[in-house]
């Protein structure tokens, strides 16, 4: 039987390094990921070994001494990773999209600063927009930056920080009024900060403190956490780009290949998903023969791998049009809202498959139950996703009467 989620047209190189990361998933990740995130402990050994795979700089250029590989290259390695364990893949996502934004929008000294050493994993990325009272309304953020001779000094807090301990450099994005006249447009006038910390918890450099972890249902071992700034001083030469106001699209853009990332995401958990069900149900007899011979059953996991199979080609579709130059809003919110449907939908119908089973923590699929809801949420509700999907239907189908 051919293996699920094939992707055509691909080179020898990305063969290569996808080979590699599936069998770093099957030997280092599989075996050891329902443990730890029973424990909820942060996988160091194996995030030292995707360090030495070089999979921090997956998509640095080559010149800072990255891969220099693709947009789908990445999100390929995201669901072999995912398919192992979803937090170790959200560990790799954050500093990518970091990665990502100094590339595309920092200056040459920002990236010549940092780059190099985010593509060795000796610094480690995250970033920041969400506060405590916003959700997906961004416009809304009250944190704030004010300029103070050759500083800026910042003062809010933000919230949801995946990495949020663990990284040594935050991209904060707040509202900095500075040359914004009063009534200028929100998103406008919000500007990302590159903000250097010691990893860990509490005051981890002046003016700014993260009180600890948050403890979640599910994506365990990777820790997520508030981050407070009480007159947090930054100078003027890690505003991104060097120009302020320009926060909102370089967040924008970042979240753009987030999107594509985190339906790589929901593809790999919904593929380990299928592989547990189908596993499971050759295994499992009942009435004088195994389930997966009863007809119910059949149908369940014929529904669940062509949920695998569209899921898997829109966000392959999503990330080869990233990777073209063109923009990819639709795709990726379309890729998007349906990996983490299909995902939540696929990891549910193996939980039944597995019957009480399923219910117990010494199976992996009751790991997958909880794991699934954070992809319905994170880098942007169902709901957000249908309000870009359908502005940008209106656009291209504008009716000209």
């Amino acid at each position: 039987m051919a293996r699920l989620a094939q992707t055509a047209g691909l080179t020898d190189i990305q063969q290569e390094i996808l080979s590699t990361v599936r069998d770093f998933v099957d030997k280092e990740i599989i075996p050891v990921a329902t443990e730890l995130e029973h424990r909820d402990e942060y996988p160091q050994q194996i995030v030292d070994g995707l360090k030495e795979l070089g999979l921090f700089g997956l998509m640095i250029p080559e010149e800072y001494g990255g891969l220099g590989e693709s947009l789908l290259t990445y999100a390929l390695c995201v669901e072999e990773i995912a398919r192992g364990w979803m937090s170790v893949s959200g560990i790799i996502n954050t500093h990518f999209i970091v990665a990502y934004m100094l590339k595309q929008h920092g200056t040459q000294e920002q990236k010549d600063h940092f780059l190099p050493r985010m593509a060795a994993g000796d610094i480690r990325g995250a970033f920041s927009m969400s506060e405590p009272g916003l959700g997906s309304d961004v416009s809304a953020i009250t944190s704030k930056a004010v300029k103070d001779g050759d500083e800026y000094v910042l003062n809010g807090q933000k919230m949801w920080l995946t990495n949020g301990g663990t990284s040594s450099l935050v991209a904060v994005l707040v509202r900095s009024d500075e040359g914004h006249p009063e009534g200028t447009a929100p998103h406008k006038s919000m500007t990302t900060f590159l903000v250097e910390k010691e990893p860990g918890f509490g005051e981890v450099r002046p003016g700014l403190t993260i009180p600890g972890k948050i403890d979640k249902m599910g994506y365990k071992g990777v820790d997520t956490t508030e981050l407070i700034m009480d007159d947090l001083r930054i100078p003027a030469n890690r505003v991104l780009g060097g120009v302020t106001g320009r926060g909102f699209y370089q967040m924008m853009d970042g979240v753009e290949v987030g999107r594509v990332n985190v339906a790589a995401r929901g593809c790999g958990v919904a593929q380990r998903a299928f592989e547990l069900g189908v596993r499971y149900a050759q295994q499992r007899h009942t009435f004088g023969k195994a389930i997966a011979q009863h007809q119910a059953i059949q149908f369940k996991l014929a529904e669940m791998a062509t949920k695998v199979e569209a899921a898997h080609a829109m966000m392959v579709n999503a990330a080869r049009k990233k990777d073209s130059g063109e923009r990819n809003d639709l795709e990726a919110g379309m890729a998007k809202y349906l990996a983490s449907e299909y995902c939540k939908e696929v990891v549910e119908d193996a939980f039944r498959i597995h019957g009480g089973y399923g219910f117990s923590k010494e199976y992996e699929i009751e790991r997958l139950y909880r794991e699934a809801p954070m992809l319905l949420i994170g880098e942007g509700t169902a709901e957000i996703q249908k309000m870009i999907i359908g502005r940008r239907l209106l656009e291209e189908y504008r009716f000209q009467g």
